[in-house]
């Protein structure tokens, strides 16, 4: 008994290994998905889609920064390989792990996108030419972030190679789903909380709210978070026109502006 004890110890750190490998390579796949299919086949966005600048609106260079996220998507992609022949030889045993964790990093990888590069820094959006891109980076972030990671945990929770729980497994992935859930507007609210791209200037703004025939309730010192008491909800979409990336109404949107006041 104590023998395989220790071959089962012994072996951990190769099924570790292996589940690196796993998660690298499909967070790697997970980057090529979205460049190949998002930013080439479909042609939604660049990488740098809504990045201020006049240079940034050659084309040239929006190719170029979608062939440099290839170039380290591949880097990534090249590192999980090396991983995955350095414990080659536990393949066999721990194929679930390897599958589990490269659909954990395909996940990963589309949460972060979605999270950093959509919302926080607002860089590019999964579809640019729809009037509800909001729409479509939820329906991006449930189906291949969200949904691979369940997706992960539910091949992960019938071994316990590597020590875990799967109580931790589901309390992560109870969070990745109660932050997007968060962002839900309760119900009969009028109040948006819109957040303008930077460079929009103060007559784009003030277009966009025109359009949609809003109240200004608050307004931050730097001009690019308003609060606006917008009863026609149809006619939200048109702040996008108008220079706006995130458009909300929920307690995680009110949250960031409470954040933003108390930086002012």
């Amino acid at each position: 008994m104590n023998a395989v004890r220790r071959s089962d110890a012994s072996a951990i750190p190769h099924l570790r290994s292996l589940a690196w490998a796993g998660f690298l390579l499909g967070f790697a796949m997970g980057g090529f998905f979205d460049g190949i299919l998002l930013h080439q086949v479909l042609q939604w966005h660049h990488l740098l889609s809504l990045v201020p600048g006049e240079p940034f609106r050659d084309i040239k260079v929006q190719i170029l920064a979608d062939g440099l996220f290839h170039v380290l998507m591949y880097l990534v992609a090249a590192f999980g390989l090396w991983k995955l022949w350095k414990v080659r030889d536990a393949v066999a045993a721990g194929d679930r792990v390897l599958l589990s964790s490269a659909a954990f990093g395909f996940g990963v990888w589309n949460i972060v996108d979605a999270a950093l590069f959509h919302w926080i820094l607002g860089i590019h959006r999964i579809r640019l030419d729809t009037s509800t891109p909001l729409l479509w980076d939820l329906l991006w972030f449930f189906v291949f972030g969200v949904a691979f990671v369940a997706l992960a945990w539910w091949l992960w929770r019938g071994t316990d190679s590597l020590g875990g729980k799967p109580s931790v497994a589901a309390l992560v992935l109870a969070v990745l789903v109660g932050g997007p859930v968060a962002a839900l507007p309760p119900q009969d609210a009028d109040t948006l909380m819109v957040f303008f791209k930077p460079g929009t200037t103060p007559a784009q703004v003030f277009a966009g709210i025109d359009a949609v025939d809003g109240r200004i309730l608050w307004a931050a010192p730097a001009g690019d978070v308003w609060a606006l008491d917008v009863r026609d909800k149809a006619k939200t979409a048109l702040l996008y026109r108008h220079g706006a990336f995130l458009v909300s109404n929920s307690a995680l949107a009110i949250g960031c502006v409470k954040w933003t006041s108390a930086r002012g």
